[in-house]
């Protein structure tokens, strides 16, 4: 299997921008891995809207992997603690009770496949968890799995203008 799985969030981005990303990375499949993937501030990314956006607009197939989904008990204690390390943690022993990676079936992931959840950036999310524990399991057992982050561009840094005013430099 040769596959690139790609993460994306949806949070601080707008619906051109996501699109625009999953489209320039070739994504031919979205699965979501979101626990509450109706929740009403997420705007386009509200199920069922993303699955009707994605396959109209890019012919990109939606799929739902709750299984690859943080519980809520790990969610509210991260909140509380903003301990991200006892947050890996506790992901990974939930993911090997809940049987994971072994349960998911390579070739659902195979091509250009990408995770959503709603963070704008991997670092502390758990799509990152996700795809690096896929990608170790696979290319262990001699697939060739890469793994790419879709995130928003950075803005130009602007400087103050000698006359007050902010401006591209």
């Amino acid at each position: 299997m040769r596959s690139t799985l790609h993460t994306i969030g949806f949070t601080q981005k707008t619906a051109e921008e996501f699109f625009r990303l999953l489209q320039e990375a070739g994504v031919r499949k979205l699965i979501d891995v979101r626990e509450n993937r109706a929740g009403q501030l997420a705007g386009f990314a509200k199920f069922p809207d993303i699955a009707f956006f994605l396959q109209r607009i890019l012919g990109i197939s939606y799929a739902h992997e709750p299984r690859l989904a943080p519980s809520p008990e790990i969610r509210d204690a991260y909140r509380s603690t903003g301990d991200w390390a006892a947050y890996e943690k506790s992901f990974m022993e939930l993911m090997q009770a809940r049987g994971l990676p072994e349960a998911i079936i390579p070739g659902e992931f195979e091509g250009s496949v990408a995770l959503l959840c709603s963070e704008p950036t991997p670092e502390k999310c758990h799509r990152r968890l996700v795809v690096e524990m896929l990608a170790n399991e696979w290319n262990g057992h001699g697939h060739e799995v890469g793994v790419r982050h879709l995130v928003s561009e950075k803005a130009p840094k602007r400087k103050r203008r000698k006359n007050g005013g902010t401006g591209p430099v």
